[in-house]
C-alpha cells in the first residue's frame, strides 16, 4: 500500500485558530485521520533515528529530552481520533480504528526496538547518579529506560521479534474486543408498551421515552445496555421475567454466538500476554504488571482482596437474608435470582431508612451536581469554570470550560460530555485532548470527562450517578491541574494503582453533607433537600455494602486468576470463569461486575489488565486521606487542600507513596476503607 499524500484543506496540518487551541471538531472529518497519523509516524520515526544516529555522546538534553519532542503532531491526531472514537464513533471511525491498532503497535515497537536508540538511553541510565539531575528528571530517565526494558529492548533478536510480533497482535484483538461489545450494546433494545411499566418511577419512565423517542419509536418507552437505563430498571421494574431479559443481555453482551463473540479473542489475548511475560523473565502476565505498580506483586494484590473478600460475604449473607424475607412477603416463591438483587434491595432500603429513589432523585438535577463539582474543586483548589458556548464541538450535548486560576490566568479547557447515546461506548471515562508539558513553553491541557446518564428533561441523577460525576472530574482535575515540565510526566500518567486515587477521593465531597444541602435542590420546586431525607440518604450509605463489594471484588479475583493461569492456552473461557466463581464462593445470587465478554477494563487494552485491584487499592489511600480532613473539622482545611493540590500537580515526577506521604504524614491504613465500606463493627466507645 503506497503512502498517502497529505489532502489540501486538512486541520491537521494548520495552525489551530480555535480558542486556546481546542480541536476544530466542526470541520475535522474521519479522512484527515489517516494522511495526519501516517505524517505524524514517519516524522517521529526520523526525530527518533536522528537521535540515534548523532555523533555526539548521549546527554540528558539530547536524548531523553529531545525524545520528549518527538511524536507531537502524531500525539495530537491520535489524541482526536481516539476520543472520537470512543465518545462519537461511526463505521468510518471503526474502521480506521481496526486499520491502524497494528500499525501502531509496530511504530511504537520500531522506537523501542531501536537498538542505537536504546543504547544511548541506557547509558545514561548507567551513570545517571553522575548527571546532575533534578528528582523530576531522575524519574524521567528511569521511568523511560524501564519502558525499554520492558518492551523487550534488551532482548535477543529473535526475542525482540516475537514482542514486537504479539504487540502487533495485540493491538488488534483490543480494538476488536472493543467494537464486538460496542456493537451488541447498540443492537440490543428492550421495547416497552405503557402495560409493561409496573413498578417504574416518573424519571425512568421519562429516560426510557427519551430513548425511544431518540430510536425513532414514539409513544414507545426503550430499555438500552447503558448502565444508567438498565440499572434503573433492574431496581423497580415489577415485571420479573422483564428483568431477567434485560439482566441476561446486559451479562451477556460481547459473549452471544456468531461473529462478535469475544469469546475465543480473550483466549488468544490472555495466552500472548503470558508468552510476552514469559520473554521478558516474569512467571505470568500479573508478576510483570505488578512488578511495575505500587502493589508490588501478586501476593499482595491477593492479600488485599481477600481481607475485604471474607468480610463482604458476611455482610452479603446478612443482606440477602432480609431481602428473602421481603420477597417472600412480596409473593416471590422461588430462589432469589440474579435480576431480582436490586429489585428486592430497593424494596428493603425504602423500607429500612424510609428512603425511596423516586423521591431521592429528583433533588440530584445534572447541571447542579455539575456546578457542585465546580464549586469544590474552587475551593479546594482555587480554579473556576467558565463556560465558552461558542466553542466547536463533536457533539452537541458537550460543553466546553475555560479553567482558570483564582487570578484569571489560563489553566487549560475543559470538555463535559454527560449523557449516553448510540455510538458512546459505555461507562464513564477522563482522557485529553493534549497534556500539560512546559519543555519549550507553556502547554495548557485540554481535558474531557464522559459519562453516560440517562438524557432527560431535565436530568436527573441517582446518588451513584453523582458519585461517577465527581470521581470522572477527580480524573479531569488531575490532568487539568498537572504543573510538570515534560509530557511524559503529565497528569494521569502514574502508575495503574495510583491513577484512581485523585478520582476516587474526590468522591467524598460529592456526600458530605455541606454539598448536598447547597446543590442538591428539587428540579421543580427548586426547594433544597429536606435535613430528615439527608440524613436518611446519609444513613444509607453502606446499605448493600455487601452486594457492592462482592461485586466489584469477584472481578478483581477473576483478573488476578486469568493473569496468573500457568496454562492459559487450555482456557476454556466460561469454564475457567464459573470455576474461579465457584472456588472463591461467589453467592449465587450476585453476578460478578463484568464478565470477561464484555470486560473492557481486561481486554479491550492492556491499561487495566491484572490491575482491575487498582480500585480498592486506592480506596485504602482515599479512604485514609479524606480521613485526615474530616479530623480537622474542615473539608477545606487550607494546608491538606495545598498537599492534596500537590498529588494532583505532580504527575509522574515522584514516587506515589512519597507524594501520598507528603500530604498525609504516614502511610495509609485499610481501617478507614473498611469503616467506610460498613465492612466491620465500630467499638462502641466508653461510657
Amino acid at each position: 500500500m503506497g503512502r498517502r499524500r497529505p489532502m489540501t484543506g486538512n486541520p491537521f496540518f494548520e495552525t489551530r485558530t480555535t480558542p486556546f487551541g481546542l480541536p476544530p471538531f466542526d470541520r475535522i472529518r474521519p479522512e484527515h485521520f489517516p494522511p495526519a497519523f501516517d505524517r505524524g509516524m514517519e516524522e517521529e520515526l526520523a526525530l527518533v533515528q536522528a537521535i540515534a544516529d548523532s555523533a555526539e555522546p548521549p546527554t540528558f538534553a539530547n536524548t531523553v529530552e529531545a525524545a520528549e519532542r518527538c511524536g507531537r503532531r502524531l500525539a495530537t491526531a491520535t489524541g482526536v481520533f481516539y476520543n472520537l472514537y470512543s465518545s462519537c464513533t461511526n463505521d468510518a471511525l471503526d474502521a480506521i480504528a481496526r486499520d491502524y491498532a497494528p500499525r501502531f503497535a509496530q511504530h511504537y515497537t520500531s522506537i523501542v526496538h531501536n537498538p542505537a536508540f536504546f543504547a544511548r538511553v541506557d547509558a545514561l541510565f548507567r551513570q545517571r547518579h553522575e548527571l546532575g539531575l533534578d528528582t523530576a528528571q531522575m524519574r524521567l530517565l528511569e521511568r523511560n529506560h524501564l519502558e525499554f526494558v520492558r518492551a523487550g529492548a534488551a532482548l535477543a533478536s529473535e526475542a525482540k521479534a516475537r514482542m514486537a510480533a504479539i504487540a502487533e497482535r495485540l493491538a488488534t484483538l483490543h480494538t476488536e474486543f472493543g467494537q464486538n461489545v460496542l456493537h451488541d450494546e447498540k443492537a440490543w433494545q428492550l421495547v416497552l408498551e405503557e402495560g409493561d411499566l409496573d413498578g417504574l418511577p416518573g424519571f425512568a419512565r421519562d429516560a426510557a421515552a427519551e430513548a425511544a423517542r431518540e430510536r425513532g419509536l414514539d409513544g414507545k418507552y426503550v430499555i438500552t445496555l447503558a448502565r444508567s437505563s438498565v440499572e434503573p430498571f433492574l431496581t423497580f421494574s415489577a415485571r420479573r421475567d422483564l428483568r431477567r431479559k434485560a439482566y441476561e443481555a446486559w451479562t451477556e453482551r460481547g459473549g452471544l454466538p456468531g461473529d462478535h463473540d469475544n469469546t475465543p479473542l480473550i483466549k488468544e489475548i490472555v495466552a500472548l500476554r503470558a508468552e510476552q511475560a514469559r520473554l521478558l523473565g516474569f512467571p505470568s502476565y500479573a508478576a510483570f504488571k505488578l512488578a511495575d505498580s505500587m502493589a508490588k506483586d501478586v501476593d499482595s494484590v491477593e492479600r488485599l482482596l481477600l481481607q475485604v473478600w471474607e468480610p463482604a460475604k458476611r455482610k452479603a449473607a446478612t443482606e440477602k437474608a432480609v431481602l428473602e424475607e421481603q420477597a417472600r412477603a412480596g409473593g416471590l416463591n422461588e430462589p432469589l435470582a440474579r435480576w431480582d438483587w436490586r429489585f428486592y434491595a430497593e424494596k428493603v432500603r425504602q423500607a429500612r431508612y424510609d428512603l425511596d429513589e423516586a423521591e431521592v432523585k429528583p433533588y440530584f438535577v445534572l447541571d447542579r451536581m455539575v456546578q457542585a463539582a465546580f464549586d469544590t474543586a474552587t475551593k479546594l483548589f482555587g480554579i473556576t469554570f467558565h463556560a465558552i458556548p461558542d466553542a466547536p464541538v463533536y457533539h452537541p450535548d458537550v460543553k466546553v470550560y475555560e479553567v482558570r486560576d483564582t487570578g484569571g490566568a489560563h489553566v487549560g479547557l475543559f470538555l463535559h460530555d454527560n449523557l449516553a447515546r448510540s455510538g458512546k461506548r459505555s461507562g464513564a471515562w477522563m482522557s485529553s485532548y493534549r497534556d500539560q508539558e512546559a519543555l519549550d513553553g507553556p502547554v495548557s491541557p485540554i481535558i474531557v470527562n464522559n459519562n453516560n446518564f440517562a438524557k432527560g428533561q431535565p436530568t436527573l441523577l441517582s446518588f451513584d450517578d453523582a458519585e461517577t460525576l465527581f470521581h470522572e472530574f477527580g480524573h479531569g482535575l488531575h490532568g487539568l491541574l498537572s504543573r510538570v515540565r515534560y509530557r511524559s510526566q503529565s497528569g494521569t500518567s502514574v502508575r495503574r494503582d495510583f491513577v484512581e486515587f485523585p478520582s476516587q477521593v474526590y468522591e467524598h465531597w460529592m456526600s458530605a453533607p455541606e454539598t448536598l444541602r447547597k446543590y442538591a435542590v428539587h428540579h421543580e420546586t427548586g426547594e433544597p433537600i429536606p435535613e430528615s431525607l439527608l440524613n436518611r440518604l446519609l444513613a444509607a450509605r453502606n446499605f448493600n455494602q455487601g452486594f457492592a463489594t462482592v461485586e466489584y471484588t469477584a472481578a478483581a479475583l477473576l483478573d488476578m486468576a486469568f493473569h496468573t493461569e500457568p496454562e492459559p492456552d487450555a482456557i476454556d473461557v466460561p469454564a475457567f470463569e464459573r470455576a474461579v466463581l465457584d472456588r472463591i464462593g461467589l453467592p449465587a445470587e450476585i453476578g460478578v461486575r463484568h464478565r470477561p465478554p464484555h470486560f473492557q477494563h481486561l481486554f479491550a487494552g492492556s491499561g487495566y489488565a491484572a490491575g482491575y485491584y487498582a480500585y480498592l487499592w486506592a480506596e485504602v489511600l482515599d479512604a485514609d486521606g479524606f480521613e485526615a480532613f474530616s479530623e480537622s473539622g474542615d473539608l477545606f482545611d487550607p494546608k491538606l487542600s495545598a498537599g492534596l493540590k500537590a498529588i494532583y500537580s505532580a504527575g509522574d515526577t515522584r514516587d506515589p507513596m512519597e507524594l501520598y506521604v507528603a500530604f498525609r504524614g504516614r502511610e495509609p491504613r485499610i481501617e478507614p476503607l473498611l469503616k467506610h465500606r460498613g465492612l466491620v463493627e465500630e467499638t462502641p466507645k466508653a461510657a
